[in-house]
């Protein structure tokens, strides 16, 4: 697709990271760019909004920094204090122009780490090394040193020979803050004696475990079996321990989710029952289990279940019940409170309508994505909730991924 050079004066930040700027032709979005910027871009034609990649800066705004060429970060041109308020801006204009809702909207709750937050990563296997699996152009880009996640996985790929991992494609960590321990999964097709020299390997460079993952369109969707070691280690969320593995779900940075959970479980107030919906292992649950009589954690996630009736059974807390079910078919469940975290696609009609006809008089919405959480809401208080506080929360440093926490009640 032909490209054109353009100089183009970027206007504001949109959600993905993206500048928004205009010229006679229409709207240009500008990866790399900052509000107040005077930009050269190279735009590709076609139909729609064009899109264009920033090739060099011609007014620069006092926000940017000197940010590594990454393909994982798109938002780490702009100094930290300036990537909270663009945050806060996602929030406030999904809220404003999809939601149309007019309502104030917190400062961003920042991460305590900037970089070398992450506590789970996953590369290609390549030749030439471990590669991004996010792509820029067709050949993979490798590694190398990953400022984004935790120095114990770098440690950890600080001393591989990626050759000793054959026939390995492509290889997940996971690491704990609280333990400093990481685990590890191959992913590969055969059978696990296949990957017996690799998974020495990976003992060898550090990780306390490693499991084999085959390869499937849906992540880890083919099953996960155990090699050698430990499958779980132990992080803190907030006030609970949670075990995590190197395949199953668990929020990337738990010192920014704890404060999260915390914030949640405020906004949960006191009760007789609480319902934590797309619960998993039940980080957010546990949070709820102090104030209410009882609490129950659904999900669909057998895997996520076990971990978290192995936690409760551990730490002793006799009201949390882990439940397997979809979070639109629990109406027989009678609650004073709902929380809710759900996937990216957000709440789906069913549960939007199960929600509305529960006996909750407060529903907790914990989101990854503004754009599905300013429809839910939207819906939500076209038929009858009232919107209380929202507050962004930086689960992701250096990208424009931004997460919300919010109260609705009746």
């Amino acid at each position: 697709m032909p490209e054109a050079l353009l100089t183009l004066d970027i206007e504001k930040l949109v959600a993905g990271g993206l500048g928004l700027s205009r010229d006679e032709s229409g709207v240009v979005l500008v990866r790399g760019a900052l509000p107040g910027e005077r930009v050269a871009a190279a735009v590709r034609a076609g139909r729609g909004v064009r899109q264009g990649v920033t090739r060099e800066v011609l007014s620069p705004s006092p926000d940017r920094v000197e940010a590594p060429d990454l393909p994982t970060v798109d938002l780490a041109h702009a100094s930290y204090p300036a990537q909270l308020r663009y945050k806060r801006g996602f929030v406030e204009e999904a809220l404003s122009r999809i939601a149309k809702l007019r309502a104030p909207v917190g400062e961003t709750v920042a991460s305590p780490r900037e970089w070398h937050y992450r506590n789970t990563a996953q590369y290609l296997v390549t030749p030439g090394g471990l590669a991004y699996r996010e792509r820029r152009g067709r050949d993979p880009q490798p590694v190398g040193q990953d400022p984004l996640v935790m120095e114990a996985i770098q440690a950890v790929m600080d001393r591989l020979d990626p050759e000793r991992l054959d026939p390995a494609t492509e290889v997940a960590f996971r690491a704990s803050r609280l333990t400093g321990e990481v685990v590890a999964a191959l992913i590969g097709a055969g059978e696990p004696r296949v990957f017996l020299r690799a998974s020495d390997h990976l003992m060898d460079a550090g990780v306390v475990g490693v499991s084999l993952a085959q390869p499937s369109g849906k992540r880890f969707g083919a099953g996960v079996r155990l090699i050698t070691g430990e499958a779980e280690i132990q992080e803190q969320f907030g006030r609970v321990r949670v075990g995590v593995t190197a395949t199953g779900f668990a929020q990337v940075n738990p010192e920014a989710a704890g404060l999260a959970y915390i914030h949640a479980a405020d906004l949960a107030g006191k009760g007789l029952h609480a319902v934590d919906l797309y619960g998993g292992s039940g980080a957010i649950g546990r949070h709820l289990a102090p104030h209410f009589t009882r609490v129950t954690v659904l999900d669909t996630a057998a895997e996520a279940l076990s971990r978290g009736r192995q936690a409760v059974a551990q730490s002793g807390e006799r009201n949390v019940t882990y439940r397997s079910g979809d979070a639109s078919r629990f109406g027989e469940l009678g609650t004073d409170v709902i929380v809710v975290d759900p996937p990216r696609a957000g709440l789906d009609e069913g549960a939007r309508d199960h929600v509305h006809a529960s006996t909750a008089d407060r529903l907790v919405y914990v989101s990854c994505d503004p754009a599905t959480w300013a429809r839910d809401v939207g819906d939500l208080t076209r038929r009858g909730w009232r919107l209380g506080s929202v507050t962004p929360h930086d689960f992701y440093p250096q990208t424009s991924h931004v997460e919300v926490v919010s109260v609705l009640d009746r």
